[in-house]
């Protein structure tokens, strides 16, 4: 599947993706796809298993929403899966990672 208004594939996790997981909320929602190349294929994460109990948390503490957050497995290569829902109110990214609740 080729990326496109709903699925990004990143090769591995960086704390600016969450402006990718903003954007998905803000629009129609959509999935974001670590440890998977802009080919579509898997590559794997070896930290997928950290990535899985830490990811839920910091979408929740950035952004304020809850995403589901899900380890996968393709040819003994895992990788992560973020499924966003469209939130009907506007999602902020703030790029220092501080949540509007919270300021």
């Amino acid at each position: 599947m080729a990326e496109n208004q709903f699925i990004e594939y990143k090769e591995s996790w960086r704390e600016e993706y969450l402006k990718w997981i903003a954007g998905f909320a803000n629009a129609q929602g959509g999935t974001l796809l670590i440890g998977v190349n802009d080919k579509g294929q898997v590559v794997g994460l070896d930290n997928a298993k950290r990535l899985l109990e830490d990811l839920p948390n910091k979408i929740q503490n950035a952004l304020g929403i809850i995403a589901d957050v899900n380890l996968r497995e393709q040819a003994g290569q895992a990788y992560i899966e973020i499924v966003t829902q469209p939130y009907e109110m506007p999602v902020a990214y703030l790029s220092w990672g501080v949540s509007p609740t919270k300021r």
